[in-house]
């Protein structure tokens, strides 16, 4: 789960941690009073998305004006009427794709005298399965190329998770971003400011980026993006909180809301599949015989004749879908649950596009004579390679 940039410095500022005086703004009536109550003398309105690369970005609409999706702005009046300019509008990045996403919200927050920009992160190392940080001198819009053209100039190692985070960490960081006297001495104590938030709020990501000295030797995090693991939510209600849902891609959040592990893609088949592994290889195979998937969509191994009739909607709720590839391994999973579901749903939203559906496993010939005695033109696939071959074939002719 990913929460707004002020909503991030919100937590980061309750942690102690160095952030800007700032205000979010919802309503464009409100673009004013929210400057008014920020000091300046340079005011940042920023546009509040879930996506990177705001500072390049470039709006949709012609009346949005063409400076994208971070604007300085030197008077309250100015700050107001950006603000203004940005709410509702469409803005496109590298991180939204061509669509774009809506500007909902926007962030009013005080401007910085910058000295030097770097950049920060923690981050779960799912190969040492330990907290990471990750650092570097060039911070800044442009760390990806940083990350392609120099890795060098970045720095990563992880912490052990028995010790936890000790000052030498932070040490570490600061020599390697370039701190002297004092900076060092408040580099240690906001890394362990950053490490605690991110255990105890169950993070998988915290990036700051700017992480800024200013022109009086001071650390401030200008930009902040956090990340929350998904699985620990529920013990922490104060993050679940902070969703946006207007955010997230409308499949994926009914999906979650039926505790199915879905993912849009751009391709043309839709896939419904029992297990992460399955799905990823049913995305390959359908790759292979020469078309796109377009979603990911496991219904796990419990799945009820409910979840599979929702699966199978939001399958078809998306108008990219031109056929649909059923594929079970029925091992906890029972194939006459699937086949009901399936039949259930077909029943409910109609069945528009080819539906090729291929079972094995628990109670398999059941599965397989409901789905016969269902009336419906639904083509059966004998195995993986088949199934994909049938259903390729069906949507491409």
């Amino acid at each position: 789960m990913n929460i707004h940039e002020y909503q991030a410095k919100a937590l980061l500022r309750s942690y102690g941690a160095p952030v800007s005086d700032g205000r979010a703004v919802l309503k464009a009536e409100d673009a004013k009073t929210a400057a008014g109550q920020i000091d300046g003398p340079i005011w940042v309105v920023k546009a509040q998305i879930h996506a990177g690369g705001r500072g390049k970005g470039k709006f949709v609409e012609a009346d949005a004006g063409d400076k994208g999706g971070v604007r300085i702005t030197r008077s309250v009046v100015e700050a107001a009427e950006e603000a203004k300019r940005m709410l509702g509008r469409t803005l496109v990045t590298k991180q939204t794709g061509p669509a774009g996403k809506q500007v909902n919200r926007i962030y009013i927050e005080d401007g910085s005298d910058i000295s030097s920009e770097l950049y920060l992160a923690l981050l779960v190392d799912r190969q040492t399965s330990r907290i990471s940080f990750v650092c570097s001198t060039e911070g800044g819009m442009d760390i990806e190329q940083v990350a392609h053209d120099t890795p060098e100039k970045i720095l990563s190692f992880s912490v052990d998770p028995v010790a936890g985070y000790q000052q030498f960490h932070g040490r570490r960081i600061a020599f390697a971003l370039g701190l002297t006297g004092n900076q060092v001495k408040a580099c240690v104590s906001l890394m362990g400011t950053l490490y605690k938030l991110f255990v105890e709020k169950d993070m998988e990501m915290l990036e700051i980026n700017p992480l800024v000295v200013t022109q009086a030797g001071n650390l401030h995090c200008l930009d902040a993006k956090m990340g929350f693991d998904g699985n620990a939510i529920f013990r922490q209600p104060d993050i679940a909180a902070l969703r946006d849902e207007t955010e997230e891609d409308p499949k994926e959040l009914a999906a979650s809301k039926f505790d199915l592990n879905y993912i849009a893609l751009d391709g043309e088949i839709g896939c419904m599949v029992n297990g992460a592994g399955l799905a990823m290889a049913t995305m390959d195979i359908i790759k292979l015989y020469g078309a796109e998937p377009a979603n990911f969509l496991d219904v796990g191994g419990g799945a009820t004749r409910e979840k599979v009739t929702e699966a199978f909607k939001i399958i078809t709720s998306d108008p990219n879908v031109k056929g649909i590839l059923v594929n079970i391994f029925g091992g906890i999973m029972r194939c006459d649950v699937i086949a009901e579901g399936v039949i259930a749903a077909v029943k409910e939203v109609g069945l528009q596009v080819p539906l090729v559906v291929r079972l094995e496993g628990t109670n398999v010939e059941l599965g397989k004579e409901i789905i016969r005695n269902s009336g419906l033109n639904v083509i059966a696939g004998d195995d993986l390679s088949d199934a994909a071959r049938k259903i390729v074939k069906a949507v491409r002719g």
